[in-house]
């Protein structure tokens, strides 16, 4: 059943699911009026009003008296603790009528928390930008949370209104109007869900119904009672949910947060039952989206079809890509980089994807001669820095200000030119050093008090040096805030346009697109020098990558040449030292590579001209 309040030509329908509840109203509070409404079957409490107008507030009164916002509100105008605002989704005007999606191996993705992109940090001044985006070859942007939560400043992960766009974002005409112009500009536009958990503060769920019984707690708190007494209103509010950011705000598609935390022993696992769901909508429709994954960890159900017995997701992120990226190049080694050893590691995640297998506390390394080179490599998605991996640090620090730009190119060389699908993080494509750290906006001291303490305790295992910037702390919000002057400067110029070669020799060779198959015809390294040849139909490529901090000596290894330089992250152009290497290369020849020294050689046709 829809829950919320239903919206059209002036009459209002208003469901919410209470079944603890003996008596409910409905409360207009602007008009001082109370309504008492019907019970129906499951739970369910339905009022239908005529003549209202959009953008009513309103209010359910519960047995105890207390007025309480609508669990499935669309907008908080006032925050969590304030009333709920009817919405009319049929007042905006899309423009958007010929857009029917992208197929998601031609995908390249750019990770934006809306607070911190822009000095404005709302909906509108994202919008503005996305021709920006566009024009260095994005083409798919993915929002970290914009549901409701309690504050102006947050991850979004501690969202409690899961419909409602956040009101310091914007209001739900903004989204509308970002996702117009992102179609309009050939970008998809997906968002963040998190149905693991909800945060701490403004929670109102559970006085309607168990929604998160205290019984069940994980990582970050209550876990979504998805198996247990009543279960069925609280699967249906958040089936519910994903259709609505579909059909209301046309969305490109969802990723979900932390899947493997989302227990449940029924017949049907929840997240089968929402894939299913996610589907079936969209055979309505004429569009592609697609419902991507966060697993931490890999277990092969996520993406195994749901015709197989799978969860049935389209596409899921690989940490296991960026953990052994990152490793090699830092030399880190505790934390969740404890148990990636070394170059050979890339090797194995470009050709097999995964390389610890199963859930906590059950994961391990794959056994030899387990493979998972099966699943095809179109339904990963693979990044060197994302809002985890750089603000789950201590100080928040991005890769370019821990090992300098050239490291940071060379980690986006083998991101974009992998078989996967890639993944950017806002700022990185022209060398953003600002760091990106944890913030939140409680207003109980007690609650505040224990994330500082969290942080902390979450930080043990790393060793890292210096002191836990306060999450609290207006200032590490504004830390955290892009500088779009460097973006400008002539440094970040000549950055952007080694991101946008990259991006567009991906593009422009389909030997660099992900396929069901990875296209890698052999892997050779040397020390800490990756060398990828790879080849489709008459097209050979080589990929060579010096992953030290040193100058290294290799020999050409490729035979039947010559081949082509056509992309050098040394060059001038690109703000780098200089190329050491030649415009041609054949078998034998011996290269010197630069410190984090990143190349691609192409073979070239008798003619002259590139094969592809």
């Amino acid at each position: 059943m829809h829950v919320g309040a239903d919206f059209q030509d002036g009459t209002c329908r208003f469901i919410v699911w209470a079944p603890n509840q003996s008596h409910l109203k409905l409360v207009l509070p602007k008009e001082n009026q109370h309504f008492s409404m019907d019970k129906s079957a499951g739970g369910y409490w339905t009022h239908t009003t005529d003549g209202l107008e959009a953008d009513t507030p309103y209010l359910y009164e519960l047995d105890d008296k207390t007025q309480k916002p609508d669990p499935a509100s669309h907008y908080q105008p006032k925050g969590v603790f304030g009333v709920s605002q009817v919405i009319d989704h049929d007042a905006f005007r899309w423009s958007d009528h010929k857009w029917r999606g992208l197929d998601i191996k031609d995908l390249v993705f750019y990770e934006l928390h809306v607070g911190t992109f822009t000095p404005e940090g709302t909906l509108k001044a994202v919008q503005g930008k996305i021709k920006a985006l566009h024009e260095f070859g994005i083409n798919a942007v993915e929002l970290m949370p914009i549901t409701q939560f309690s504050g102006i400043r947050n991850w979004g992960y501690d969202g409690v209104f899961p419909y409602a766009v956040h009101n310091s974002y914007g209001k739900p005409d903004d989204l509308k109007a970002l996702a117009n112009e992102c179609h309009n500009q050939g970008i998809a536009l997906f968002v963040d869900c998190v149905y693991n958990h909800l945060g701490p503060e403004g929670n109102c769920l559970n006085s309607y119904g168990p929604y998160f019984p205290p019984t069940h707690l994980g990582r970050w708190g209550a876990n979504l009672n998805l198996d247990g007494p009543q279960n069925d209103g609280v699967r249906n509010y958040f089936l519910e949910n994903i259709i609505h950011w579909l059909s209301n705000y046309h969305l490109d598609g969802i990723r979900l947060d932390a899947v493997l935390s989302m227990h449940d022993k029924s017949p049907r696992h929840f997240l089968a039952e929402l894939n299913e769901k996610f589907h079936n909508y969209l055979e309505t429709t004429s569009r592609k989206a697609y419902l991507i994954a966060e697993s931490g960890r890999n277990v092969p159900c996520v993406l195994t079809p749901l015709s197989e017995g799978g969860f049935g997701f389209d596409a899921q992120w690989l940490d296991d890509f960026q953990h052994t990226v990152f490793a090699l190049l830092t030399g880190e080694r505790e934390g969740y980089y404890s148990g990636y050893d070394g170059i050979q590691d890339i090797v194995e995640t470009l050709t097999e994807s995964f390389i610890f297998v199963g859930d906590e506390p059950n994961c391990k390394r794959k056994r030899l001669g387990e493979s998972y080179s099966w699943i095809p490599a179109d339904r990963f998605i693979v990044f060197s820095q994302n809002h985890d991996q750089v603000g789950n640090r201590l100080l928040g620090d991005r890769l370019a200000a821990l090992l300098g730009f050239e490291a940071a190119k060379i980690a986006a060389g083998i991101v974009l030119l992998s078989p996967y699908v890639p993944l950017l993080f806002m700022g990185e494509e022209y060398g953003e050093t600002v760091p990106f750290q944890f913030f939140v906006d409680y207003q109980s001291r007690e609650l505040a008090e224990a994330v500082r303490a969290g942080r902390k305790k979450e930080f043990a295992a790393f060793h890292w040096q210096g002191e836990v910037p306060d999450p609290q702390s207006p200032k590490t919000f504004e830390k955290s805030k892009l500088n779009w002057q460097t973006r400008n400067s002539e440094h970040g110029q000549k950055i952007l346009s080694y991101y946008r070669a990259l991006i567009t020799l991906r593009r422009n060779h389909s030997i660099f697109h992900p396929q069901t198959k990875r296209q890698i015809k052999h892997i050779h390294t040397q020390n800490n020098i990756l060398f990828v040849h790879k080849q489709n139909n008459k097209t050979e490529a080589g990929i060579i990558a010096n992953c030290t901090k040193t100058p290294e000596h290799y020999d050409f290894p490729l035979e039947g040449g010559p081949y082509t330089k056509v992309l050098d992250s040394a060059d001038f152009a690109y703000a780098g030292l200089g190329s050491t290497l030649p415009t041609l290369a054949i078998k034998g020849d011996s290269h010197t590579l630069n410190a984090f020294h990143l190349a691609v050689f192409l073979k070239e046709s008798q003619d002259g001209k590139q094969l592809d």
